[in-house]
């Protein structure tokens, strides 16, 4: 047998790293048979943070290496992209656990804080995805997972008769949307951005690349939001902001801060002198001020204007726990567009209110350019009703994200202004391909997207639309400065393609909206050819929507270099689920998007090597998959149901009777008996896995486990140790 590629397998944050100490242990007692290692690197948050200080292997640094390489194959699980309160977080608990490595300065006083500043910011926002996504996006529901949620639908609540329900944005009016201008470099060049001449950064510009240059003004945001609320008020509704403080980590803190300013108005103009005093930055939410405020003579008078502030009517405010009164405000990243826009219409357009009751809503998006989706989303059920999971068709993804495509890369060229000019970026020969006049404390930003990962982006969307028949959609408003200049790309390219047969469409994004729905309530499918902000937000939205959460998505990234990376869905409720877990022992992460990466790793990795054995374990892993799916084995969510931990041994126990019974006889032979041992010990192995429920657990740590203890915690079951590691 010749050696095949190993598999990396990612240790990351959360519910789905505490899963990993379960699942990869079966995984590799089962890759191994035919030739396949599994490797574990570390990319956690914890991780990168002692990375960053020189105390631990820079993993991601490497990957980064490997999905450049032709045989490049990770399964990446998610992870983490930290806000600044989760950094703070991560660190104090290092710090805890012995490790000498200093805080995390909000605001440096010295060029020694500045450089500790800059060493711990390699670890915010979204620090993984770009590094790893060297390749675009195809994300769809396996048609098993697909057809396994018609027939076992979940319950979408319906929207009232007379919703109020709706999403307020800037409508074009002082947004990103409405400052945008684009460019198509012709030549490689240096590109410097200015500020009234001085620069504020340069970077090497690559031919062919569309440059967009945009900008916030706070002057417009503000009032944005002041009026929002008096509309909300007035309707009666709850207010709820909705932005992504974790991939935009720049702008989107200080769009969260000036909500958090404008909403509490009275109480931050009472206590001004005194939050300047604490150095309280409302960019980092309530959770933080109260740190700040602690012990203060001031605390409790503080704490009971927030309160009273909130239990007035003007308006509601949506909260994130409201038994723990924790607000919309309570931090920048526990409100994550992408994830909370689906609630939002999962619920009937509903949030939550101070009580614990649901409301209609209206969902606070200001930029206009990705809340026109939800804007339309929202009105759809408002008009239409709530879709129908049973009958309903599907939205399948394609999307441009390779080499830092579109504003997910802007985090370098982003810039909160510190004083009011002109902004301008500029050719290394003096001319001004684009610039802007902001005032001080504007939000401006520059994002790139190079040519070959659109060009690529075009290849995928064809194929795809060749396999599968649907109409392909591109997302491309004509009215936005940089879908025009994606446009002529995308013209280009496909007039290079055999396009014979296809059904493909250039559309803005309200009406790329109105016709995918049209399509999904009649039960018909809808490929989205998407940019890279949109991706997410589509492929949390729809599969929330027909299968019940997005980890239950294939999302494979076909890399440039001609490997694969495979991710494993959202962890957007992995931190409840740990919480649940660390009290009561019951995990109820479901692994199911990680089985499906690995059979499509698998795949990838037989395919290209034309081995035998390797193609007989993915096709008996497929079919484990669909037992796991026909006979219902997700973990339950209540303590003392079967959780996480017994869905792993029952993919073992399907896996190896397919493999039994397969078509390979020296896996046959080897499998045989362990299918045999783990269905006669069925019963035993799920009681000792049900031993540890209800009992609090010890792992050491959230962030930074440790091994022993977490491995110990999740694989309670003897029995099935005993027959994984004699494989």
């Amino acid at each position: 047998m010749s050696k095949l590629p190993k598999i990396i397998w990612s240790k990351i944050d959360e519910a789905p790293a505490l899963a990993t100490y379960s699942l990869l242990p079966i995984v590799n007692a089962f890759t191994q048979a035919a030739g396949v290692e599994v490797v574990e690197k570390d990319i956690s948050l914890a991780g990168r943070v002692l990375a960053s200080q020189g105390l631990a292997e820079d993993e991601l640094s490497k990957l980064g290496e490997v999905v450049l390489q032709p045989d490049g194959n990770i399964i990446k699980l998610p992870n983490i992209s930290a806000s600044v309160g989760q950094l703070k977080d991560c660190i104090a608990e290092l710090q805890g656990q012995g490790y000498d490595i200093p805080d995390y300065p909000e605001s440096p006083a010295n060029a020694e804080e500045e450089a500790i500043q800059a060493k711990y910011a390699v670890c915010l926002g979204s620090a993984v995805n770009p590094v790893l996504r060297e390749g675009n996006s195809d994300r769809r529901a396996a048609k098993a997972v697909k057809k396994f949620a018609q027939k076992n639908p979940h319950r979408l609540k319906d929207f009232s008769e007379n919703s109020q329900a709706y999403v307020a944005h800037m409508g074009g009016k002082g947004d990103f949307f409405s400052y945008e201008k684009s460019v198509t470099l012709d030549k490689d060049q240096k590109i410097t951005i200015a500020l009234n001449g001085k620069e504020l950064t340069t970077i090497d510009g690559v031919a062919g690349e569309i440059l967009d240059a945009t900008y916030m003004s706070i002057k417009a945001l503000r009032a944005f939001y002041k009026k929002t609320i008096e509309e909300a008020k007035e309707k009666g509704v709850i207010w709820s902001l909705h932005l992504k403080a974790t991939m935009m980590k720049i702008s989107d803190p200080i769009m969260f801060g000036h909500a958090f300013e404008i909403f509490f108005e009275d109480v931050f103009k009472k206590h001004a002198q005194t939050f300047q005093e604490l150095g309280v930055n409302p960019n980092l939410g309530m959770s933080d001020l109260e740190k700040k405020i602690a012990g203060h003579p001031k605390e409790a008078e503080i704490k009971a204007d927030f309160l009273a502030a909130v239990e007035s009517d003007a308006p509601r405010i949506a909260m994130v726990d409201s038994d723990k009164g924790e607000t919309n405000f309570n931090a920048s990243n526990d409100v994550i567009i992408d994830a909370s826009m689906p609630v939002v219409v999962r619920e009937g357009g509903k949030q939550w209110d101070r009580t614990g009751a649901a409301d209609e809503c209206v969902a606070v998006i200001p930029d206009s350019t990705y809340a026109m989706f939800h804007e339309e989303m929202v009105a759809d059920c408002v008009k239409n009703g709530q879709f129908d999971v049973a009958t309903m068709g599907t939205m399948q993804n394609i999307g441009l994200m390779a080499q830092k495509a579109e504003e997910y890369g802007s985090h370098p060229t982003t810039f909160e202004l510190e004083e009011s000019g002109t902004v301008t970026v500029t050719t290394e020969d003096g001319t001004v391909l684009m610039s802007h006049e902001c005032e001080k404390g504007d939000i401006w930003r520059m994002s790139r997207t190079k040519d070959i990962p659109v060009k690529d982006w075009v290849r995928l969307a064809v194929e795809r639309g060749k396999i599968e028949g649907y109409p392909v959609v591109f997302w491309l408003d004509e009215n936005r400065a940089h879908d025009a200049q994606v446009i002529k790309k995308v013209k280009k390219y496909l007039s290079e393609l055999d396009t014979d047969g296809l059904d493909i469409k250039i559309m803005n994004v309200t009406d790329a909206t109105r016709f995918t729905n049209e399509r999904i309530r009649k039960g018909e499918s809808t490929i989205a050819v998407t940019g890279n902000v949109l991706r997410d937000h589509l492929t949390d939205m729809y599969p929330i929507l027909e299968l019940g959460t997005s980890a239950k998505m294939l999302s494979i990234v076909p890399l440039l270099a001609g490997g694969g990376l495979y991710e494993t869905g959202a962890g957007g409720s992995a931190p409840k689920h740990v919480d649940q877990f660390l009290a009561e022992g019951h995990l109820r992460w479901d692994s199911l998007g990680e089985f499906l990466a690995l059979a499509e790793s698998l795949r990838f990795i037989g395919q290209k090597h034309d081995d035998i054995k390797l193609a007989a374990l993915t096709k008996a892993l497929d079919k484990a998959n669909e037992g796991y799916l026909d006979n219902n084995k997700a973990p339950g969510r209540k303590v003392g149901q079967p959780d996480n931990k017994a869905s792993h041994f029952y993919l073992a126990m399907y896996w190896a009777e397919a493999l039994a019974n397969g078509e390979d006889a020296e896996l046959a032979e080897k499998f045989a008996p362990v299918a045999k041992a783990l269905k006669e010990n069925e019963d035993k192995i799920i009681e000792e896995l049900l031993a540890v429920e209800g009992k609090a657990q010890d792992i050491g740590g959230y962030f930074h486990p440790n091994d022993e203890l977490a491995a110990k915690a999740m694989r309670p079951s003897a029995t099935l140790n005993a027959i994984i590691d004699a494989i």
